[in-house]
């Protein structure tokens, strides 16, 4: 089951940055295949008309290789730009490693990187967030919700689509790591709901794994007298 994520990342080696905040809107969108590319290094990138970004000032951009200008539409200026990047973010976003895809247009600031994209799951993202922190990128998360089934059968293993949710953002988070790394009530939190609602989910969840791995409901309450 898919997730929508929205979050923001940062670093100094991330390209454009420094544009944003040269223009007057402060703010690019642009268009990238990073995380499933490796070899990706163009950009179409859209700016507001207003900024009044000329081909040559683009052109000096340190990072920029080529600039192609490609029109208009919907009222932004569009351009396709080759872009130089340093090491650390091109192996930090090998597609290799992890996939996702762009919802949205990634709307570089100041500040850094808004993105939103698909995972296939919380682990998928959580991967992507490790392995940028690893290489020094900063991943702070802004919102992620579970993306609606297809249809409305529960899951393989007969859970629920809530107590899926709830099992698979605590193993994300490393709730069943030991020593634990979050509690119920941060992933209640996370969730939006009670911590008594979320305790629910897992030992409900739990016990259907268990009843799905090892049989039938005698059976689980025989094991455990």
């Amino acid at each position: 089951m898919t997730i929508t994520t929205e979050f923001v990342i940062r670093s100094l080696s991330l390209p454009l940055v420094n544009l944003a905040e040269s223009i007057p809107s402060n703010q690019v969108e642009c268009v990238h295949g990073l995380c499933r590319e490796r070899t990706a290094r163009v950009f179409t990138v859209y700016f507001d008309p207003n900024d009044d970004i000329s081909e040559d000032e683009l052109s000096a951009l340190d990072e920029v290789v080529e600039t192609t200008p490609i029109g208009q539409t919907s009222g932004k200026d569009v351009y396709q730009l080759t872009i130089e990047l340093e090491k650390v973010v091109a192996d930090a976003f090998a597609p290799e490693r992890f996939t996702a895809s762009q919802v949205e247009p990634t709307v570089v600031t100041p500040d850094g990187w808004y993105e939103k994209k698909l995972f296939q799951n919380y682990n998928a993202f959580n991967g992507m967030r490790t392995r940028c922190e690893e290489y020094g990128i900063e991943v702070e998360l802004v919102s992620i919700s579970q993306n609606p089934p297809e249809d409305d059968e529960s899951s393989q293993y007969g859970l629920t689509h809530r107590q899926e949710e709830a099992l698979q953002l605590a193993i994300s988070r490393g709730y069943y790591e030991s020593p634990r790394q979050v509690s119920t009530e941060e992933l209640a939190e996370e969730m939006d709901i009670s911590q008594p609602s979320l305790s629910s989910l897992l030992r409900r969840g739990e016990r259907q794994l268990l009843t799905s791995a090892l049989g039938s409901q005698p059976q689980i309450d025989s094991l455990s007298r």
